[in-house]
């Protein structure tokens, strides 16, 4: 597993490295091939927060945590991203079964800085999958909506968690 960690607010030193790499080291049995392991260390006033994505065939794995102490904050992140393989287990076996799956270039927008507060323009590609894939992708992002290329139809869809816990789908109607 290769580590790209990059630190906000906090000196990257060679035990906090060693650490992070040693303890999400042991989710390497779970991965085949070389993965990536984009790691953000940082410090919000007393917070010391750890966030891990791991990009692997198509699908990403994503973790935060915050705590008083960071290696605390380690600890926690990796038993978030051990339990979501755990729980996905056969889900994202199967996706990886199936073969590498085609990605579509997200559109770009323009817009008037002026009339609208853009805060942070995010680019994505899109994943063509079925409803139940991006549910999953979803959970394993910790997000609270999911937006895709339907495979079905074609369409770019969202799903999201609604507050009866279950889940929603928003399809463009022309």
């Amino acid at each position: 597993m290769k580590y790209i960690m990059t630190g906000k607010n906090v000196a990257l030193t060679d035990a906090l490295k060693a650490t992070v790499e040693r303890k999400l080291g042991k989710l390497e049995r779970y991965f085949s091939g070389d993965v990536e392991a984009h790691i953000t260390l940082s410090v919000q006033k007393t917070k010391q927060i750890i966030e891990v994505t791991i990009p692997f065939n198509g699908m990403i794995l994503r973790a935060e945590e915050s705590t008083n102490d960071m290696y605390s904050s380690i600890d926690n992140v990796v038993e978030k991203l051990e339990k979501q393989i755990i729980k996905h287990k056969t889900k994202l076996e199967k996706q990886i079964r199936e073969g590498a799956i085609k990605f579509a270039e997200v559109p770009k927008y323009d817009f008037d800085e002026d009339d609208v507060n853009i805060k942070k323009i995010k680019r994505f590609s899109l994943k063509p999958m079925n409803v139940e894939e991006a549910v999953l992708q979803m959970e394993l992002l910790g997000h609270d909506f999911f937006v895709f290329k339907n495979a079905e139809t074609d369409d770019v869809n969202v799903v999201y968690k609604r507050n009866d816990g279950g889940y929603g789908l928003i399809e463009p109607e022309f």
